[in-house]
């Protein structure tokens, strides 16, 4: 799990994990909690319950299949035993639901309001990410944005994340302020995934936010999709204590 030391309202807790602790073998050793990648069934199954041992959750995990789109479901709506949400974040606001994304180099980001009564996780890859899955989710809140708290959790860093100018493009055609996250020129440049989410939180009115400045693509204590192709995916998980 990722150690930090942020701020957290007394009534909720997150959690952030890496590839260790599970019983999946190579290339998705360990802690693999993606029934999506290739492993076997069974051994995510047992990733996921020695997770919710570990954390004491309250509840399984609220899994999504995650389209890199901007659809943030509540998960109160969600019908237990049903199909799994098409969605790229999750909200609530009641006890025993637990928040989650999966990400190998997409950067998770977890949201709370100052009262400790509000939550979300949001899988924030660049499509996702740019064409507005943050402003989904703190549209769900009822708290205004200068009262939320942002965690920005392990993803690939700006040294490593190459993109082509489409990429940059896109972005800077919704905030010209965007620039200032790509260097280079021509067709490749590295952009900067914390820093576009931190401009785009800022510019909603989001001003506390914490990044655990984690790059996954170099740090094998973590799954990367970049650097491994055929690997497994992490949890950043956020819920209501009581």
């Amino acid at each position: 799990m990722l150690k930090h030391d942020w701020p957290i309202p007394d009534n909720v807790a997150i959690a952030m994990t890496n590839r260790y602790g599970g019983v999946s073998l190579s290339p998705f050793d360990s802690l693999n909690l993606g029934l999506h990648v290739g492993d076997k069934p069974q051994h995510v199954l047992a990733n996921r319950a020695i997770l919710r041992q570990r954390l004491s959750l309250p509840a399984e995990p609220t899994w999504l299949e995650q389209v890199h789109g901007t659809n943030v479901v509540d998960v109160q709506t969600l019908i237990p035993g049903s199909a799994i949400a098409l969605a790229d974040g999750s909200y609530s606001n009641q006890f025993g639901h637990v928040c989650t994304v999966m990400t190998a180099d997409c950067l998770p980001i977890l949201l709370c309001n100052q009262q400790g009564s509000e939550v979300a996780a949001v899988h924030a890859g660049w499509r996702g990410l740019c064409e507005g899955v943050i402003e989904q989710a703190l549209a769900m809140f009822h708290s205004p944005p200068s009262s939320l708290i942002a965690y920005l959790g392990p993803a690939i860093g700006p040294s490593a994340f190459e993109v082509g100018s489409e990429v940059r493009d896109a972005f800077i055609n919704k905030d010209p302020q965007a620039s200032m996250h790509f260097v280079g020129h021509n067709s490749k440049y590295l952009g900067d995934l914390v820093g576009l989410a931190r401009l785009r939180l800022s510019a909603a009115g989001v001003i506390q936010t914490y990044s655990a400045d984690v790059c996954t693509f170099t740090d094998p204590d973590y799954f990367s999709y970049r650097r491994n192709k055929q690997t497994g995916r992490m949890a950043s998980l956020i819920w209501l204590k009581a």
